[in-house]
């Protein structure tokens, strides 16, 4: 509630004006709508939230909440389910307010969130794969790909890669020895390490998120170097039953050590 909260406070109460109800049906966020909304996240553990700014399309501001209560027989043999959050913000933001503003805001959306990992980064957005996006995933590392929900079933406490801003928590953090271990490991003056109260961490990557592109060469050295550090550490999507789509999944995920 309190990430929510402050998300709101920086994009405006009107940023958000859809919810998705019990149903799956778009409702209108209007009073009667924000207060079941307050109501759910105070009442509720194993709960489903998306907010956005249009129903019909993409959009530019979007809130997404899969709860879970973690401590559910549901949940005895998939250690990797999560709960997770996902708040977005459009382009013109980053570029209106700056990348230190974006960075102070993601540090106190994640301050209250008892988080094992997290990430800010530029990413695609959309409702439905445009053709060509494979080659797009490949040319651009920096952008990020991801369907938070599919994500939230498997995570579990690994990283899901090297971004602008990553967040690591325990027990990450502590078995990489701690944020004097991790500075010890990341030797660019570009990077910079974080500590945060709770034992959790923040790592920064440059002053503004990247895409990079692999056609120009420009294949950004810092997230590399990164993600060699995390490599013990980081996420692996499990297998489906198509093994093209999986092979280039793991290329996608290996994009920073291969």
């Amino acid at each position: 509630m309190r990430s929510l909260e402050a998300y709101l406070r920086a994009v405006g109460p009107k940023a958000l004006g859809w919810y998705v109800d019990q149903e799956g049906d778009w409702q209108e966020l209007d009073a009667e709508g924000w207060a079941h909304i307050w109501c759910e996240l105070r009442e509720r553990n194993g709960l489903i939230l998306k907010l956005r700014d249009t129903p019909s399309d993409a959009g530019q501001y979007d809130f997404e909440y899969y709860g879970k209560s973690l401590d559910s027989p549901l949940f005895a043999n998939n250690p990797g389910a999560v709960c997770a959050a996902s708040f977005w913000l459009p382009p013109e933001y980053l570029e209106t307010h700056g990348p230190a503003h974006v960075r102070e805001l993601a540090l106190e959306l994640a301050d209250p969130l008892p988080f094992n990992s997290g990430h800010a980064s530029l990413s695609f957005n959309f409702l439905y794969r445009p053709p060509g996006f494979r080659s797009l995933c490949f040319r651009y590392p920096g952008m990020d790909v991801q369907v938070l929900r599919d994500i939230a079933w498997n995570l579990g406490t690994r990283m899901r890669g090297a971004y602008w801003l990553t967040f690591l928590g325990q027990p990450v953090l502590g078995e990489l020895g701690g944020v004097a271990g991790l500075r010890a490991r990341l030797s660019s003056p570009d990077i910079t390490v974080q500590e945060m109260e709770g034992a959790r961490a923040v790592i920064t990557l440059g002053t503004w998120p990247e895409a990079g592109d692999a056609e120009q060469g420009h294949e950004l050295p810092l997230y590399r170097e990164l993600a060699r550090v995390l490599e013990p550490w980081l996420y692996q999507a499990p297998p489906t039953q198509d093994s093209a789509a999986d092979e280039d999944l793991r290329r996608w995920e290996r994009r920073f050590l291969d």
